[in-house]
C-alpha cells in the first residue's frame, strides 16, 4: 500500500511539474510597468503596452513584432522608419513585454482583436503603413486582407505564413495536446535559453537577447508561445496574399538570405501568390535581422519604397 502511494505521489508530481514551474515564474508587476517609457491601454482583452517612436507629425506606421520577443525586437526598425519620416506605433502582443498575459487561443482572431483595439484606442482608421516581422507578418497580412481600407502599404519582414521551418520539438508540442503541453512546460525554457546567444555583434542585439532571457522568467510567456504555434503560426496564408494581390494593396516583402526559420525559398512562393509584391533580400542575415542587420534591412526597405 505504501509503495502504491509513493508511486501515485511521484506520478502526480511529474504530471503537475509544468504547472509548478509556471507558478514559480512571476507575472508582470506594476512596478516593472512603471519603469517603461511607453503607455498602457486597457483594451477589450487586457492591458496593452505601446509606444510612439519618431516625429510628432508624419504618415503613420504600425509595427507588429514576432512570437518570442516583445516590441524591443523591432525598436531599431521603428527608429529607422522614424528617420524616414514616419510616426511609428509599436506595441507588445499579449503574453510579451509589458502587456497582459491573457487567456484564449492565440489564433488569427485573437491577435486581430488586439490590433483593432489599439488602432481604435489611438484613433487610427486609414492610410496606415502596416509592418510585420515574423509572426507579426502573419498578423499584418491577415489584418490587411480583412481591412484593406485601413492600409496605405504593407511591409513584411521575414513573415510567417508562407514557408516555415519548425523544429521537431516545436512540431511535437504543437501537434499533441496534453503530452505536448507537458513537454513544452518542462523543456521549452531550457531549450529557448540555450538558443539565445550570449553576446551579439551590436548593442541592439544584446538588448534584445537580455529581453528574451527576461521573458523566460515571466509567467504566461511560454504558454503564449505554444498557443501561438497552435494558433496563428499553424496557418498558411495563401488566400490572404492572393486577396491582397487582387485588391492591389501595395506590398513589400524583405527576406534574410541565411534565415533558418523562414527560409529564402519563401520568396518564390510569395511571388506565385502575389505577383506584384516588391521583394528584397538582406545578404548574410538570419531571422534576427531587425536587430542584427538593422541598417541593411532599412536600406532594403528604403530601396523598395523608392521604387
Amino acid at each position: 500500500m505504501m509503495s502504491y502511494l509513493v508511486y501515485l505521489g511521484l506520478f502526480l508530481f511529474v504530471a503537475a511539474l509544468p504547472i509548478l514551474l509556471e507558478l514559480r515564474r512571476k507575472p508582470i508587476s506594476e512596478e516593472e510597468r512603471g519603469q517603461t517609457t511607453g503607455d498602457l491601454a486597457q483594451l477589450s482583452q487586457g492591458v496593452t503596452h505601446y509606444r510612439w517612436i519618431g516625429p510628432v507629425r508624419g504618415p503613420v506606421a504600425v509595427v507588429v513584432h514576432g512570437v518570442s520577443t516583445s516590441s524591443v525586437a523591432v525598436e531599431g526598425l521603428a527608429h529607422g522608419l522614424g528617420e524616414l519620416g514616419y510616426r511609428v506605433l509599436v506595441y507588445d502582443l499579449y503574453g510579451r513585454g509589458y502587456s497582459d498575459a491573457v487567456s484564449g487561443r492565440q489564433n488569427q482572431a485573437f491577435f486581430l482583436q488586439q490590433l483593432v483595439d489599439i488602432l481604435a484606442h489611438q484613433g487610427l482608421a486609414e492610410d496606415i503603413t502596416l509592418v510585420g516581422y515574423s509572426m507579426g507578418g502573419s498578423i499584418a497580412t491577415a489584418f490587411a486582407s480583412d481591412n484593406p481600407h485601413y492600409i496605405k502599404r504593407l511591409i513584411l519582414v521575414a513573415p510567417a505564413g508562407v514557408v516555415t521551418n519548425e523544429s521537431k520539438f516545436a512540431q511535437f508540442c504543437r501537434r499533441f495536446p496534453i503530452i505536448g503541453d507537458w513537454a513544452h512546460g518542462v523543456l521549452a525554457r531550457r531549450r529557448a535559453r540555450k538558443a539565445i546567444p550570449r553576446d551579439g555583434d551590436n548593442p541592439m542585439a544584446n538588448t534584445v537577447y537580455a529581453a528574451q532571457r527576461q521573458e523566460l522568467r515571466r509567467r504566461g510567456f511560454l504558454p503564449a508561445i505554444l498557443s501561438s504555434r497552435r494558433g496563428i503560426l499553424s496557418d498558411v496564408q495563401e488566400k490572404d496574399h492572393r486577396r491582397l494581390a487582387r485588391l492591389d494593396v501595395p506590398t513589400i516583402a524583405v527576406w534574410a538570405e541565411n534565415d533558418k526559420v523562414i527560409p529564402i525559398q519563401a520568396l518564390g512562393v510569395m511571388a506565385q501568390w502575389h505577383r506584384s509584391v516588391r521583394q528584397e533580400v538582406v545578404a548574410e542575415a538570419g531571422h534576427a535581422m531587425p536587430y542584427t542587420h538593422c541598417p541593411q534591412l532599412m536600406q532594403a526597405i528604403g530601396k523598395a519604397l523608392k521604387s
